[in-house]
């Protein structure tokens, strides 16, 4: 048995075991994409009945840490808003790429269909307001990789990570693509822009292994030069009370 096969086992043995009211169960993360080692977590999604209540869940199982995604039926829709609204998607792509575990009477399948369509209608578009405030803290960031000093490492590689951040959330903005955060960052920028992404992914590994700014700093402008160029003076942003 490979390791997407033994996830799979292990995540449909939690399901029956601890959820037996389920409704529906899926595996997704990359259990699900046969990317996973046998010490990766495991990415759980679970409808239950409306009597039950939508929640969050860490547990261990068969020694595995399996992160939970609990969700009602008449909650589901919502909730589906609320992470498109995010700009991750991450229970909607749970939903939409994982491997069915049980699905005893079609919800499962109805909530998969759901998810595919809001994916491709993709995350929503960034306000004008939200643009121009992106180009203000990358231009910011920019600005600071190249004025410091690669004897401080520690505020360098800081630097550096806030400046992939940015500018991966505003170039798959750009491309009205979904982003992500921790391993899926780097999946979801090369997918959305692969040479752009490349170039900041490159980037960003150039001055963690060598102390060098430039080849990140080449990429950022890059991505500035596409969004309308570095934003400094001219920025002006009211203060919500």
């Amino acid at each position: 048995m490979n390791d997407q096969e033994t996830a799979e086992a292990q995540a449909l043995r939690l399901v029956t075991t601890r959820f037996p009211h389920a409704l529906g169960a899926i595996l997704g993360g990359s259990a699900a994409q046969g990317r996973a080692t046998s010490t990766s977590d495991l990415d759980v999604a679970i409808l239950v009945p409306d009597s039950d209540s939508s929640r969050r869940e860490i547990v261990r199982h068969d020694g595995r840490p399996v992160e939970l995604f609990l969700n009602t039926v008449g909650d589901l829709p919502n909730f589906f808003e609320w992470d498109r609204a995010r700009r991750r998607g991450t229970v909607l792509f749970i939903y939409a790429e994982g491997l069915p575990l049980t699905d005893p009477h079609g919800h499962l399948a109805r909530a998969r269909e759901q998810a595919r369509a809001i994916l491709a209608a993709g995350p929503p578009a960034l306000t004008p307001a939200e643009w121009e405030h992106g180009r203000y803290v990358l231009t910011c960031y920019l600005d600071d990789l190249i004025d410091t000093s690669p004897a401080d490492r520690y505020e360098q590689l800081s630097i550096a990570d806030h400046t992939l951040r940015e500018a991966s959330h505003l170039l798959t903005a750009h491309h009205s693509a979904w982003t992500g955060i921790g391993k899926w960052l780097p999946r979801r920028l090369l997918s959305a822009d692969p040479e752009r992404g490349k170039s900041l992914l490159d980037g960003h590994q150039a001055v963690a292994e060598h102390a060098g700014p430039v080849p990140l700093a080449t990429a950022v402008k890059q991505v500035l030069d596409l969004l309308g160029g570095p934003l400094r003076e001219g920025y002006s942003h009211r203060w919500h009370t």
